[in-house]
């Protein structure tokens, strides 16, 4: 294989994006501006969300590394807005926001209060 494929735009591109850490780092990177603020708060979740966004993305991705980094720009911003308007609670990135509160817990929390002795 000749290095000229195996250093293509969009190989460059996901090499760095692997290397980053930070969810600034991929708003700088990718040139997205962000809220700072809601960033702060759901950082795990946007990226998290970007990262769900790329894989559905990625069957049709074009092969241009500009037009690449674009869709990933587009799919980052589209996260950040996701989480802008909503909350972490509402759109469920993670499974521990998507079931619901197991009926037993509630349950045996309900008999724990009624058993306690009154005034005690």
């Amino acid at each position: 294989m000749n290095d000229r494929l195996q250093d293509s735009p969009s190989r460059k591109l996901f090499r760095d994006l692997g290397l980053l850490s930070a969810a600034e780092e991929f708003f700088e990177y990718l040139a997205v501006p962000y809220d700072s603020h809601v960033v702060n708060v759901n950082r795990l979740h946007i990226l998290k969300r970007f990262r769900q966004y790329l894989a559905t993305a990625l069957d049709q991705a074009p092969e241009d590394g500009t037009a690449l980094r674009a869709l990933c720009a587009s799919l980052l911003a589209k996260a950040h807005e996701d989480f802008a308007r909503s909350s972490a609670q509402a759109e469920k990135v993670f499974r521990v926001f998507q079931g619901q509160m197991p009926e037993i817990a509630v349950t045996a929390i309900k008999q724990t209060c009624a058993s306690r002795p009154k005034g005690g």
